[in-house]
């Protein structure tokens, strides 16, 4: 039987600790309401989005999981709080709503969040949060399905829409280039999508938005992030680093990370597992040279 469910020894657990992140200093910090025409959403299709209560998620399922499994919700590793650098919270309990919308954006109900499952802000920005119901109690209260995380590595080119919980809307662009290396006041952050503009200006609040392959139910990255001010490599305003050591940033890039890396840390059981031959997610302090992946 699939799960989603995390598996690791004891010392993983401490990795896990109130001392790995702290509250409430988000990122891209709320802007006023923007004027939003509802044309602007009705063109997409928003089953599956979910709102927190400061930032945009996603109700997701990998494409072999099974009805009887618990559901997950795919955010943004700052959305938990601001995670120190080299930290990653694994199979942390607690207690968070997530506001379930329809395929008109309206808030039909909620579901509870009951652990952390993963979450970081190193090399990426993810959080994986299981909830108590699964995906058939969902699909029978609300009718509403799970989008599937996808496989593939997305690609320069593709069309993509960003659909966002927290302000209702969506945004449509493409792929436009694959960062080596992202830079953002203490975080750093590997092989993040920019956007094509115009299309995908995001703002505060899209924050752990899925990223869609266009027209598809398949989610290929999470947003995160974009450059607001126009400066060098701050918070807020991230910048661009290639291999050979040129920086390139400017006010209105926005970016996402990718998600096909989960699969890579699953076991034959189908559960995330750090542990698993080839897993690229970033591992809790310590664990690669105790691996010995270093």
């Amino acid at each position: 039987m699939k799960s989603s469910l995390l598996i690791f020894p004891l010392y993983w657990i401490l990795a896990s600790t109130a001392s790995a992140f702290t509250l409430p200093d988000f990122r891209r910090a709320l802007p006023p309401a923007p004027e939003f025409a509802p044309e602007e959403s009705a063109i997409y299709d928003f089953e599956g989005i979910v709102a927190l209560s400061n930032c945009s998620g996603s109700l997701v399922r990998f494409d072999d999981s099974l009805n009887t499994d618990k559901a997950m919700v795919l955010s943004n590793g700052h959305c938990t709080g601001m995670i120190n650098p080299d930290a990653v919270i694994v199979n942390q309990t607690m207690s968070r709503s997530f506001d379930v919308l329809n395929s008109q954006a309206k808030k039909i109900g909620t579901v509870r969040g009951e652990k952390i499952l993963y979450a970081t802000m190193t090399k990426t920005d993810m959080s994986l949060y299981q909830v108590k119901e699964t995906y058939q109690d969902i699909l029978s209260k609300y009718n509403i399905p799970a989008l599937v995380l996808g496989r593939d590595i997305p690609l320069v080119g593709d069309a993509i829409e960003v659909l966002s919980g927290y302000w209702k809307r969506g945004y449509a662009c493409q792929i436009e280039t694959i960062v080596d290396t992202l830079l953002e006041g203490k975080w750093t952050f590997k092989s993040s999508i920019r956007y094509s503009s115009p299309g995908c200006e995001t703002i505060g609040g899209t924050s752990g938005s899925p990223v869609l392959a266009a027209g598809t139910r398949t989610v290929v990255a999470v947003n995160n992030t974009g450059n607001d001010g126009g400066r060098k490599c701050e918070l807020n305003n991230p910048c661009e680093v290639d291999q050979d050591g040129t920086i390139v940033y400017k006010k209105g890039f926005s970016y996402a990370q990718q998600t096909y890396w989960i699969y890579s840390c699953r076991n034959d059981l189908g559960q995330i597992d750090l542990q698993t031959e080839g897993c690229l997610l970033p591992k809790p302090a310590g664990l690669s040279e105790l691996l010995g992946l270093n």
